[in-house]
């Protein structure tokens, strides 16, 4: 039973309050076709409306079977709506973007119907009201009364209990309103039919109640319920409510949401078009940004993973750390000091740079303790080192003695470029080049060497393969890094492979090396390229261009002679025989390992970056059997055997600087005591004794240190400048060998300040101005006390040997011996004595040993570390770092990262740059997305009616605002979709054009599938955020307001 109780409803009006209903007091059977007739304005709406759930009543009761709705909250009334309430309105009110089916299907959709079930009874609904034939056609394609029915369909669909009809004849013909209402008194016979009407002849001629109303009020009842007839309903709706459970929520799946928001969209095609593309203009700004550095980061990658092979991590048995000096140069000066900006001022570019030389530190690397440990890794089968390690390779200095045969000139040639590139030095730049060079780099200490050596050094011809880590003779990334164009990879110590390049070529410089060219021939390139003084038509000679076929190539024979072979026993020392043309050409077809080229290379296309500077390429395997020779010889045994003589030459090696005074005093009593008796022997002997007392005594040395740094004080920096240089450039300081001898014995701190002034010597006097104009005074004062002492040194030797050299050399030799034998000279004076005056081997033992091709292959020169990529070059720093940890400060690896200082500030401005233009686009994204929410409300505003039917069918809020969701969403995803596909279009004519301008294959811009998945996300966030303030708006829409708007 349906009871209204004292039901008053009101609504504000201006300033004042419409009193709509004064208090309806009405009971409804279950079965009756009530018709509500009355003037309009009565009330009789806002009363159907109450009863349907759409308005609320002000004071009051409705009571649904017994059961008070006071306490109904927005979910109830929803789901009261849904399975209790059938509408029919005068003006149809169907959703017109749906079919005549799915605006049927709706109600059952909302009740949570399977699809079938909810079909099946659409079309039973449908073919009630003779409709059948007509599911598929949309509401614009039928009658008014077609519809009307249609709406009748879905107000009984549901199955529900209460159908409410608001003047459903106003809008038909009379014939079709007889239709109506014969459909609905039909429909009265199972359940309530309330009808509101203002054509009192239908009410009488179908009604079975008539109720009037006027003013807010009941005036009349035609068929009022009887107390009896209200306590069976009463006790009926008790029943019923102890024995029923329950009703289900209605609740609108997102994929309804979808479907409506989808089909609505679809109405509006162009308007969905235009929306769409424009949201996509963010999207694809931020997509082709993206693709840019994801290509340009990939090319980065390519490249920084690849450059890795020419520049591993190099670990140096004697580690010269030049970073400043690396940083020197890639930066700039810094200004020492703050000044305005009233004029121009010097930056010290140059001093800095000098000071970054004196600062260069040189440590001592255990690099046989650190290979142990690198094998001990690999062998441990640790997977991530595995990973990490794409190789590891070990030089030894290694001078591999490779020679081959010339048959046209019947000469033995060595297969290097060394002699004739030095030879074209001294051609172009003149006869003192090349020295000037050498003597310039042994004077930095091995700072070019720590630069440009190694497995980077270019201009080489014979260059070691890297090995695999599972004992490959080649490592993989050189096979990925080659094409092998004919015959096969080497495998055994003497096979080789010739490396061409990317266009088959091989350098003329080699193919002298390489047995194809004579010197002759590159004599006559050489003197052919000199400009000065040459006619113009010889200016412009082009070489002819050899063409050698690869059989010829793969046909070239090499020969390695041993060093340790090249030696013959001459009395106390030995020969070199490679100066006699026959001795090598004996040595070559006696003594040397035959090499056999058994493969031909060229870098891949593709690769961006590859490792070998040489073309001529051998194995580790080669370089372990020249060891091992050598190692067995009689000239190395014999050197080994004697560590303190040089059995080349049968001198001692000169002393270590650390060495013990006392030892080498005794050693020095030896030396004198080993002299012969004979006239030799007292020669020598008197000129070790002028030598001796041509050092000065350490007080005398003190004493003109502390007077030229007291004068020094007292000059101007000018003047001390001037002073410096003049003893540096104008002085006989350093030409005599003798004296640089005594120089170097004095102290460390000579020693040093003679080798910067060699050093300096190299750089130019004017040079050496700058730097110093750039020092301090006391810096300035220190270095001319330095130079004043040296000179009072060498002045003193002049002057003692000029003093001695009348004297008569037998009592020159008897000052030594009694000298010797007095016992009033201390160790240290006799050590400065035999570093002096000894004749000592030109070489060290370990010189020696090099040399004579003997190294100790657990304690490599270098080690070299490949990483795999470029993140795992940190894994390997991290290796190095943890067995740093481990050891003692004996046992600690030093080295330097060269292309880590280069490169890693590479990504980070790319990645920077990257960001600062997604900020810019992102300003579009967000703009299209404030338009996407306003024509969200725009849609809103639309669909207003749309909403009423909804709600009106049982539709909550949720369920309203859900559909405006989907709609955004549907709006984010087709412009997220569409900027990535215009991305990738955009992509091609992006890439031909990077190809064109960079002649880079590998650079591209490539928009990654996870990226692009993840701008759609965004696109569809951003559009559903947007879409929350328009979504919640229809969900607050009044449904009666709703209804009645068009």
């Amino acid at each position: 039973m349906l009871e209204l109780k004292g039901i008053k409803k009101d609504y504000p009006a201006g300033d004042g309050t419409v009193h709509a209903l004064k208090g309806i007091d009405v009971k409804f059977r279950k079965s009756e076709f009530v018709s509500v007739l009355g003037p309009s304005g009565c009330g009789k709406t806002t009363m159907l409306n109450i009863i349907g759930g759409l308005d609320k009543y002000t004071e009051g009761d409705l009571v649904i079977n017994g059961r008070s709705t006071k306490d109904f909250k927005d979910r109830d009334w929803d789901a009261y709506r849904n399975h209790s309430i059938g509408f029919v309105f005068q003006s149809y009110n169907l959703i017109p973007h749906q079919t005549v089916l799915r605006n049927v299907e709706l109600a059952l959709t909302l009740a949570g119907v399977g699809k079938a079930e909810r079909v099946r009874r659409a079309k039973d609904a449908l073919e009630s009201v003779g409709l059948e034939s007509q599911m598929n056609k949309l509401p614009s394609e039928m009658s008014g009364g077609q519809m009307q029915r249609v709406a009748i369909a879905r107000a009984l669909v549901n199955d529900p209990d209460i159908i409410l009809a608001d003047e459903p004849t106003g809008a038909l013909d009379t014939q079709t309103s007889l239709q109506v209402m014969d459909i609905l008194k039909e429909v009265a016979k199972t359940r309530l039919v309330v009808m509101v009407t203002h054509n009192p002849e239908l009410a009488e001629k179908y009604s079975t109640r008539i109720i009037r109303m006027r003013d807010g009020l009941i005036t009349d009842d035609s068929m009022p319920l009887s107390d009896e007839e209200t306590a069976a309903l009463s006790a009926e709706d008790a029943e019923r409510a102890a024995t029923d459970g329950e009703k289900k929520k209605p609740s609108m799946k997102f994929h309804t949401a979808f479907a409506l928001s989808l089909k609505n969209l679809f109405t509006k095609k162009g308007r969905t078009i235009l929306t769409s593309f424009a949201g996509s203009i963010g999207i694809i700004g931020i997509a082709l940004i993206l693709a840019v550095s994801q290509g340009t980061t990939t090319y980065i990658n390519i490249v920084q993973e690849e450059t890795l092979t020419s520049y591993p991590l190099t670990i140096e048995a004697k580690h010269t750390d030049i970073s400043s000096l690396v940083t020197e140069f890639m930066g700039n000066a810094t200004s020492s000091s703050e000044h305005g900006q009233d004029a121009v001022y010097e930056k010290h570019a140059l001093y800095d740079l000098a000071t970054s030389l004196g600062n260069i530190e040189t440590t001592e690397n255990d690099l046989k303790s650190f290979k142990a440990h690198i094998e001990e890794l690999l062998a441990s089968g640790d997977e991530e080192t595995k990973k990490a390690i794409m190789g590891v390779a070990y030089s030894y200095g290694l001078d591999l003695g490779v020679y081959t045969y010339n048959a046209e000139k019947d000469e033995v040639i060595r297969s290097d470029i060394s002699e004739i590139t030095s030879e074209l030095y001294s051609v172009m730049f003149g006869s003192g080049f090349s020295s000037s060079m050498t003597q310039m780099a042994s004077s930095t200490g091995g700072i070019f060497s720590s630069m440009f050596s190694g497995r980077t050094a270019g201009n080489r011809v014979w260059e070691e393969l890297l090995s695999g880590t599972d004992g490959a003779a080649v490592n993989n990334v050189v096979k990925s890094q080659y094409d092998l164009i004919r015959g096969d990879w080497p495998t055994a110590f003497d096979q080789v492979v010739i490396v061409v390049d990317e266009n088959n070529e091989i350098d003329d410089l080699t193919l002298y090396a390489l047995g194809l060219k004579t010197k002759e021939e590159m004599q006559e390139i050489i003197n052919r390229a000199k400009k000065d003084g040459k006619e113009k038509e010889e200016q412009d000679y082009e070489p002819e261009t050899a063409k050698y076929s690869f059989e010829e190539i793969m046909s070239l024979k090499y020969k390695v002679i041993l060093s340790s072979d090249c030696y013959v026993k001459n009395g106390n020392g030995y020969t070199d025989v490679r100066e006699s043309a026959y001795a090598l050409k004996n040595l070559y077809d006696n003594k040397a390992i035959e090499l056999k080229v058994v493969g031909i290379i060229r870098p891949r296309k593709d690769a961006t970056s590859t490792m070998l500077n040489g073309t001529i390429c051998y194995t580790d395997r080669l370089t372990r059997e020249v060891i091992s020779r050598a190692l067995d010889s009689d000239i190395v045994k014999e050197q080994l055997a004697n560590p303190k003589i040089d059995v080349l030459t049968g001198l001692p090696f000169p002393p270590a600087d650390d060495a013990d005074a006392a030892g080498l005093a005794a050693d020095f009593r030896t030396y004198v005591s080993s002299l012969p008796d004979d006239e030799s022997g007292r020669d020598k002997k008197a000129e070790i004794y002028v030598a001796a007392m041509s050092i000065m005594p350490s007080d005398r040395i003190q004493a003109a240190t502390y007077s030229a740094y007291q004068s020094g004080n007292a000059m101007e920096s000018e003047d001390l400048i001037e002073s410096i240089v003049s003893t540096m450039f104008d002085s006989s300081l350093l030409e005599d060998e003798t004296i640089v001898r005594i120089i170097e014995a004095m102290d460390s701190a000579s020693s040093i300040s003679l080798d910067t002034m060699v050093g300096m010597k190299y750089i130019g006097k004017d040079a050496v101005k700058q730097i110093l104009s750039a020092a301090e005074k006391k810096t300035l004062v220190g270095f001319y006390s330095l130079t004043q002492t040296l000179e009072a040194v060498v002045a003193y030797a002049v002057d003692k040997r000029n003093e001695l050299s009348a004297e008569d050399p037998a009592d020159l030799a008897a000052g030594l011996d009694d000298l010797l034998s007095s016992g009033d000279v201390t160790d240290e004076r006799l050590a400065v004595y035999y570093r002096v005056t000894a004749d000592f081997s030109k070489n060290t033992y370990e010189q020696n040993l090099v040399s004579l091709g003997y190294f100790d292959v657990e304690t490599p020169d270098r080690i070299y570390l490949y990483a795999s990529t470029f993140a795992n070059k940190d894994k390997l720093v991290g290796i190095i770092d943890a067995y740093n940890k481990n050891a003692d400060d004996f046992h600690k690896i030093s080295y330097t990262d060269y292309v880590g200082l280069i490169m890693s500030s590479v990504t980070d401005i790319l990645n920077a740059i990257t960001y600062v233009l997604i900020a810019f686009v992102a300003i579009s994204l967000i703009v299209s997305s404030i338009m996407i929410g306003v024509i969200t409300l725009i849609s809103v505003q639309e669909r207003t009616k749309e909403i009423g039917i909804l709600r009106a069918i049982g539709a909550s809020k949720r369920n309203v605002s859900s559909m405006f969701n989907a709609e955004t969403v549907i709006i984010g995803f087709s412009s997220g979709l569409l900027g990535v596909l215009v991305t990738y279009l955009l992509c091609i004519p992006i890439n031909i054009i990077l190809h064109a301008l960079t002649g880079l294959g590998n650079l591209s811009a490539i928009l990654p599938i996870g990226g692009a998945v993840i701008l759609i996300a965004i696109s569809v966030l951003l559009t559903l955020i947007a879409g929350i303030i328009p979504s919640r708006s229809a969900a607050k829409k009044d449904p009666v307001v709703a209804l009645r708007t068009e």
